[in-house]
């Protein structure tokens, strides 16, 4: 069952056609892989889907739902969490601390609940989420340590964490294993593979092969734009038109 459809979506800034009539769909649960060279249009693509950018033309519809004209928090609101190539941390504040920025999506507090004592209650159950990501993830004997203080891999972990806290359906992932060593990249796999087997639809932006090849259940390939091709890793990893296009014919 799709959760995610991409209708003839098209973007166009002034004369750049950054997508070209794309269309695809991402079935419920699975790790979607959407690759290509550098300004394919995956970055485009993953703005649009935000709410960050409005398709030029075409519609994309999650969970059955038309997402023209929704703002980026009421799409994180109904599900859709994107985490970004640069892990955007509040340095100055403790692992904690950061994971509890995520809970504000679903903690929203207004002028009786604050009368009637309920946001005590709203904030000890966030407090309670934030525990269970961090335990999730692994990083629980660190939530009393500062942001700054991580390695990167722990502070992608953070990052994901944050966006779990938010209680996602699907998370849109970019380049989360840029700059990481393979000691780093294989624990994020793990981890990665963790979050969809809670049941979270994840679609991934990498350049790193052995990670797309290793997590992904199904491969969109983007060039200029356009849809090049799709398939599974064997079959992309096969395909003469994007061994041309992203590998450069090698």
């Amino acid at each position: 069952m799709s959760i995610l459809e991409m209708n003839n979506v098209t973007k166009q800034f002034g004369g750049l056609m950054a997508l070209d009539d794309v269309s695809f769909q991402i079935d419920e649960g699975e790790i979607r892989g959407l690759i290509g060279p550098n300004g394919a249009g995956k970055s485009t693509m993953f703005k649009n889907i935000a709410g960050f950018y409005k398709p030029t033309s075409g519609s994309i519809v999650y969970r059955g739902v038309n997402l023209e004209g929704k703002q980026p928090h009421t799409i994180a609101e109904m599900g859709i969490v994107r985490t970004f190539q640069e892990t955007t941390l509040f340095q100055e504040l403790s692992v904690f601390e950061n994971a509890l920025v995520g809970a504000h999506i679903k903690s929203r507090s207004n002028v009786f609940s604050a009368v009637l004592g309920l946001d005590r209650l709203k904030q000890q159950a966030a407090s309670e989420k934030v525990m269970d990501v961090l335990e999730f993830m692994g990083l629980t004997e660190r939530k009393d340590q500062l942001a700054s203080e991580l390695p990167l891999g722990s502070q992608r972990a953070l990052a994901l964490a944050i966006a779990l806290v938010s209680e996602p359906r699907m998370m849109l992932m970019d380049e989360p294993f840029a700059g990481m060593n393979a000691e780093e990249t294989n624990h994020m796999m793990g981890l990665t593979r963790k979050v969809r087997e809670s049941g979270i639809t994840i679609v991934l932006v990498e350049h790193d092969m052995k990670a797309v090849m290793g997590l992904c259940n199904y491969l969109t390939v983007l060039n200029f734009g356009k849809l090049l091709a799709e398939g599974t890793p064997d079959e992309i990893r096969n395909n003469d038109r994007v061994i041309e296009a992203y590998l450069g014919g090698v």
